[in-house]
């Protein structure tokens, strides 16, 4: 049977965000949204989707690759994930690590949006994406190595 064809909501970037912000508490969601804002600003053209509990941001429909996401469910507020994060410059200092390749900038509860920082993150990772779409498992590799020290890899 072929799977269903997409509904015009599933599309659309505000609804996929009101579906998602549904299930968080109210100061969770308001964050969610500020930081939605920010992100769709930053590259418009990004599809959104709610995959693995999150609200994800990727260019085209590669989910596999894909370039930031919203976790409106961690411990202490929000979290602004960036999957090739260890890319990123990290020029301010926000990013944590996650997994290998994964860093999340922490935004606790009331916490302010620095709506250009946040704008300058995702344009980078934007602009990385081409790298690490086709050098992904080299830049896993690297990682998982300790290659990535100040979010560029090493020159050995």
């Amino acid at each position: 049977m072929p799977a269903a064809k997409p509904s015009p909501a599933d599309r659309d970037p505000d609804a996929v965000l009101e579906r998602f912000a549904a299930g968080l508490a109210p100061e969770r969601a308001e964050l969610t949204r500020r930081l939605h804002a920010v992100v769709t600003a930053a590259h418009p053209g990004f599809h959104v989707a709610i995959k693995y509990n999150l609200l994800m941001y990727a260019i085209g429909d590669d989910w596999r690759h894909w370039v930031v996401a919203i976790d409106g469910r961690p411990k202490s507020g929000v979290g602004l994930r960036f999957l090739y994060g260890v890319m990123l410059p990290d020029t301010l200092s926000k990013l944590r690590a996650g997994s290998s390749v994964l860093m999340t900038w922490d935004f606790g509860p009331g916490s302010e949006v620095d709506e250009e920082a946040v704008r300058s993150y995702v344009i980078e990772a934007v602009s990385l994406y081409p790298e690490y779409k086709a050098n992904d498992k080299r830049i896993l590799a690297s990682a998982r190595g300790g290659a990535f020290h100040t979010g560029r890899p090493r020159q050995d």
